[in-house]
């Protein structure tokens, strides 16, 4: 049966919450409990807005407000990954009528893959960095006009849509069991940008600089094939269709490459 309210006047959700005030303060790791008034359609942001709005303990205590990341609040910009319910996923999605129907509780904690900045915010700077390793744009000259782009075709760019969808939020690395921090594995999510902008007329130029990147250490070698990362996409990437393509390609690079220089 649903939680009910102090005065019975409706359905109560009980978040509980994984925090630490900062991260140099491992001793101030712990477990806070909330209840707050239920909302139709109400997310785990939704939840946790109300926790703010009166940050009291379901024993009473007042306490500081929840800290978390968020932004565009429609699984777009990728900034309010959790671990909601012991699995990687995007809290605005989360709805509570769908993970806690009859008034379970809502476990909500950090990621584990990143430093902790304070409760549930996390550092992710490291996926910008490996987007950057893996060259993860188009070099353009943009001091003069260059005329329209290369054609493509349809069926061109309907292979690589899907790939583009990825918003960096970090939820296939969580699930990868390579991605750590005793190795340099770039991780999914740039394994398909390599794909990605290779696929491209323009950036198909610096293809092979691509590859060469996750070629060595902390390249695509280094992928165990768990295959978590696919389940967990909150986008649906076809990510271990771009890690295989990435190997292949990389094989023929390593393999062939000698023929092209």
């Amino acid at each position: 049966m649903a939680n009910s309210d102090s005065k019975g006047t409706g359905r109560l959700v009980h978040l509980r919450v994984k925090r630490q005030d900062g991260p140099d303060l491992p001793e101030t790791k712990r477990w806070e409990e909330f209840k707050v008034p239920y909302l139709p359609q109400m997310n785990v942001i939704s939840a946790l807005q109300q926790v703010q709005k009166e940050p009291r303990t379901v024993d009473g205590k007042d306490v500081a407000p929840v800290v978390w990341e968020s932004s565009c609040l429609e699984e777009v910009c990728g900034a309010c990954t959790m671990v909601i319910n012991g699995r990687v996923r995007q809290a605005c999605s989360a709805l509570v009528d769908q993970i806690a129907p009859n008034g379970e509780v809502i476990q909500v904690e950090p990621m584990t893959k990143f430093p902790l900045v304070r409760d549930l915010i996390v550092d992710r700077e490291r996926m910008f960095q490996d987007m950057k390793k893996v060259k993860a744009w188009i070099d353009i000259d943009g001091t003069h006009e260059l005329g329209p782009g290369p054609r493509e075709s349809p069926e061109a760019q309907q292979e690589r849509y899907p790939l583009s969808r990825c918003m960096t939020c970090g939820c296939c690395v969580e699930a990868c069991p390579q991605y750590n921090d005793s190795t340099q594995f770039v991780g999914p999510f740039a394994l398909n940008l390599v794909r990605l902008f290779n696929m491209h007329p323009s950036g198909a130029l610096h293809k092979n600089a691509r590859l060469e990147t996750v070629m060595g250490e902390g390249g695509v070698q280094d992928c165990g094939k768990a295959q978590n990362c696919v389940e967990v996409c909150p986008k649906e990437i076809p990510l271990v269709d771009s890690i295989a393509q990435v190997s292949r390609d990389a094989t023929k690079r390593l393999l062939f490459g000698w023929l092209l220089k």
